[in-house]
């Protein structure tokens, strides 16, 4: 189903928004875009609109915001993302661009993605993160999972790197279509995509899981993760802010997670945790 989403524009100061960024994550939003005069936040159209504007009223009170709401219909988000989307390149070892975009021909890695639709934001951030701390590690033969695979960046580049087995999911369906349409353009045919929630997905045990998506479904998922990992396997997470970081490592670890690496970048956080 093709989905609309309310645009929130918050208007802030800059020193404030890292801590209304932490308020925000309390609510239904499914990602943020940071602006020049403050924040926008994306919300489903078949959200309740009313109870979170309820609560942004209240939470505006406290910390001083101003918001508007309008709505985006679904035809218009390819108009928006490539109005906004600007190449994201990981030193020398990687780079995600557009068709339209100039080729990155200094990076090992290149990922060209054509999605149906596709978020701006502090995702920026977390997607550049997640790749660097991909470099990190030892892809070859490896069983991966890429849960809230948003354009299959991730899962794409998890093949590139040797991944033998890849698997990704997510829960829009432009997503999940997108991801298997740059699959195919990047040469990683071995990647299945589902559409759906992680009840989607067969069960099945990984080696390494991504989870680039938000704090609270990082926190709902972190068991159901942890039981879809071998033993010595390995957790890398983002779309995690920086206030939120001790929260989600001190559950973590007590689902069974040992943190072995923290990255920042911007007000974000990506997290490495191995199972025990």
């Amino acid at each position: 189903m093709n989905m609309d989403y309310y645009r929130y524009i918050i208007t802030a100061d800059a020193p404030s928004r890292e801590i209304i960024l932490a308020f925000l994550g309390e609510l239904p939003f499914d990602t943020f875009e940071e602006t020049q005069d403050g924040l926008h936040a994306y919300l489903r159209a078949d959200a309740d609109a009313f109870a979170v504007e309820q609560r942004l009223s209240d939470i505006s009170g406290k910390l001083s915001f101003t918001f508007k709401r309008e709505l985006v219909k679904h035809q218009n988000w390819n108009a928006v993302w490539e109005s906004n989307f600007q190449p994201i390149q990981v030193e020398h070892f990687c780079g995600v661009r557009a068709p339209f975009h100039e080729r990155l021909s200094e990076v090992r890695y290149e990922i060209v993605i054509n999605p149906e639709m596709a978020f701006g934001t502090g995702h920026h951030e977390t997607t550049y993160m997640m790749m660097a701390q991909m470099e990190k590690l030892n892809w070859e033969g490896k069983a991966v999972f890429d849960y809230g695979c948003g354009t299959g960046i991730l899962a794409i580049l998890a093949g590139m790197l040797g991944a033998a087995e890849i698997d990704a999911v997510d829960i829009e369906k432009p997503a999940y279509e997108s991801t298997v349409e740059n699959a195919g353009r990047n040469g990683v045919p071995h990647l299945k995509a589902y559409f759906g929630d992680l009840s989607k997905v067969p069960e099945r045990a990984y080696d390494i899981i991504l989870a680039n998506i938000n704090r609270n479904v990082i926190l709902n998922s972190l068991e159901a993760l942890y039981k879809r990992l071998n033993a010595g396997g390995q957790l890398l997470a983002s779309g995690v802010l920086q206030v939120d970081e001790a929260m989600v490592t001190e559950r973590a670890a007590q689902v069974g997670f040992k943190c072995q690496n923290t990255m920042h970048r911007g007000d974000w956080c990506c997290l490495l945790f191995e199972k025990q």
